[in-house]
């Protein structure tokens, strides 16, 4: 009985939300209540990955997440603060909107208007279809009690390393064996592509604009399987060498790296928040959303064959990158 009910539901839901047909021209037909769709959910969030198509309506692009509330346009361009900017953690109004039938069109404060087909693909799920631009943006709904804030870290954690312009070190463990890494103090990911980072030995708490980046790379952040809320960061030192780390989240501002080789746990504070397009800031900084396809691996959790960490002044790194 209890399985009926849901199929139901879930039956009943798709046709409030849609009816579709083929018209006698055979052209498929999407016959929606755009406004009832789109306000069904309190939030949208946009899965950039299964975006389709060659152009780019930027302001979606750049978007984590959507709400739409009485003509008014809600969205989270920034990782850091997901779940508690705005009303409900919705974001910041960045614009409005209006619909007519099966279509939608938003009117965002800085990038103009935009006219989208809103296809409904299920209860959960629908499609905004942009003509001119030929690109098409795939949104999942949610109720704001159902939303899970914290997976968006996760699956976004490359954005959310580049939204603060240093990650200063805080904390390092008194297990682990000395290594190359114990020198480094500072790291920074550009928010213009989601490969390079930079690195700095400068002593703790050196002013921001004095920083010098002793080393440059590639980063890339890998999927570790069986573990949605742990992921595996690895530094591609310009030199050749790799760093491998086991990356946690704890909270917005903070991140714990567990050092593979050497079994050291360091953490690091965020510095210098960077405010991605909100009307409710005079900053400007922007940027763009990119596809990104993360390899996984069977990384076992936490090496457990670790020493205690001896006192820096008796370590001479043995790799050039640190001479």
């Amino acid at each position: 009985m209890k399985t009926i009910k849901l199929l139901f539901v879930l039956v009943s839901s798709v046709l409030l939300f849609s009816s579709c047909y083929v018209d006698e021209h055979h052209h498929y037909v999407n016959d929606v209540d755009a406004e009832y769709v789109v306000t069904n959910y309190d939030i949208w969030y946009v899965d950039y990955e299964r975006t389709t198509g060659y152009g780019e309506v930027p302001f979606v692009s750049k978007a984590f997440t959507f709400s739409f509330r009485n003509g008014r346009m809600y969205a989270n361009n920034n990782i850091v603060g997901l779940g508690f900017t705005g009303p409900d953690g919705i974001g910041v109004q960045t614009g409005t909107y209006e619909t007519y039938d099966n279509m939608i069109t938003l009117h965002d404060s800085d990038e103009g208007s935009y006219e989208f087909e809103v296809i409904v693909d299920n209860a959960h799920s629908i499609r905004l279809y942009n003509a001119y631009e030929d690109v098409t943006y795939f949104l999942e709904g949610y109720s704001i009690g159902s939303f899970d804030f914290d997976q968006v870290f996760y699956d976004n954690l490359e954005y959310f390393l580049q939204e603060y312009e240093v990650w200063a070190k805080t904390y390092v463990s008194a297990e682990g064996e000395l290594n190359d890494f114990d020198y480094e103090n500072y790291l920074a990911f550009t928010p213009e592509n989601v490969t390079t980072f930079y690195s700095s030995v400068d002593e703790i708490d050196t002013p921001l604009d004095e920083l010098y980046w002793d080393f440059e790379g590639d980063y890339e952040v890998l999927n570790i399987n069986g573990y949605d809320d742990i992921k595996e960061l690895r530094l591609y030192y310009s030199g050749g060498f790799i760093e491998a780390f086991e990356l946690s989240i704890i909270d917005d501002a903070n991140i714990s790296l567990y050092h593979y080789d050497s079994g050291t746990t360091y953490e690091f504070s965020g510095i210098g928040f960077i405010q991605y397009k909100s009307q409710d800031t005079s900053e400007t900084n922007d940027r763009a959303r990119f596809k990104v396809n993360r390899k996984s691996t069977d990384r076992k959790i936490h090496k457990t064959d670790v020493v205690k960490k001896a006192s820096l002044d008796s370590y001479k790194p043995a790799r050039s990158r640190l001479q």
